[in-house]
């Protein structure tokens, strides 16, 4: 068991490195009687923990949803939704988060009512490295209790709360960071849980060799890899590997390498000055025809016209990164 969570832990610690937070936004929220917080920006992913007091939030027209401290909600989606104190409520549209980073604070109400306390980030992630990884979580995700149960979230969460509470410089790094690490402590609480539905490639984890497999080609995704060569690094046949790694990941083994080649691509290509040339030989490709190539037939649009669009879709934080 120890191995096989260490290479989970690998996997999907690649998929997030490789996918941070830059300029994510947080707010702080000290909310008394009466009120209602309606969240109208477009950032496709969000956490959110109760440290004091009650609310119910409401996802688009779904049904509201109570939350109590110590709760920890995670939201996969770019419908609005609305933080309240009774059901149903009104609730105020909150202005846009600057796409640059920072944090906020909010103290609405009484201060002799009873406060409910939120804290909350938000992420904006410029490629498609974690596409695979988040399909599989619901739009509203709450854990209950996880901020008080799990002593490393119930950590995190101190860190960040701190950092947005008390300013100090190089603060927007740490909490990109912090965010970070809440969200893998969240997936991990997540996937550990019987009623998810993890990925394919992380129940495949549950496999040591295939898992192995997948830990090789996380580390060297740039290798030219081999279905041979990835089944000597684990201990099977070629045909042993194939036959277990497609039943598992969905898969064959070196079309899931290409796939997250392609990821890794779209992440390198959206860095300042990076250039068809730079990005293809740190994906595998000995040539800048044919990384162009490759990518075209798995995106269906060349590499330049893929980064304009991209560029184009997610506005001037993607063009000041």
């Amino acid at each position: 068991m120890p191995t096989r969570y260490a290479e989970r832990m690998d996997v999907l610690t690649d998929r997030l490195t490789r996918a941070q937070a830059r300029g994510a936004v947080f707010a702080h929220s000290t909310l008394r009687g009466a009120w209602g917080l309606r969240f109208v920006d477009d950032l496709p992913l969000s956490i959110h923990a109760v440290l004091e007091g009650e609310l119910w939030v409401q996802l688009g027209d779904d049904a509201p949803v109570g939350l109590l401290q110590g709760d920890v909600l995670l939201i996969r989606s770019d419908r609005p939704y609305a933080f309240t104190h009774a059901p149903g409520a009104p609730a105020e549209p909150i202005p846009p988060a600057p796409r640059g980073g920072g944090a906020k604070r909010f103290d609405v109400g009484p201060p002799s009512a009873p406060p409910t306390v939120l804290l909350c980030g938000a992420y904006a992630f410029r490629g498609n490295v974690c596409d695979g990884l988040l399909e599989s979580v619901p739009e509203l995700l709450p854990l209950r209790g996880a901020g008080l149960r799990d002593p490393a979230m119930r950590d995190a969460l101190g860190l960040l709360a701190r950092d947005v509470l008390e300013p100090r410089p190089g603060g927007q790094a740490v909490l990109d960071r912090l965010l970070d690490l809440l969200l893998v402590y969240v997936l991990r609480a997540w996937f550990a849980s019987p009623e998810a539905t993890p990925p394919p490639w992380f129940a495949a984890l549950d496999d040591p060799e295939v898992g192995a497999a997948l830990q090789r080609i996380h580390e060297r995704p740039e290798r030219a890899w081999t279905v041979a060569d990835l089944a000597a690094e684990v201990g099977l046949s070629r045909a042993t590997l194939a036959r277990r790694f497609a039943a598992t990941v969905g898969e064959a083994p070196l079309a899931y390498l290409t796939r997250w080649r392609m990821a890794i691509a779209g992440e390198a290509l959206l860095e300042p000055g990076a250039t068809i040339a730079s990005v293809a030989p740190t994906v595998g490709y000995g040539s800048e025809f044919a990384f162009a190539a490759a990518f075209k037939r798995h995106h269906g649009v060349a590499p330049g016209r893929w980064r304009s669009a991209r560029r184009a879709n997610t506005g001037p934080a993607v063009a000041a990164t």
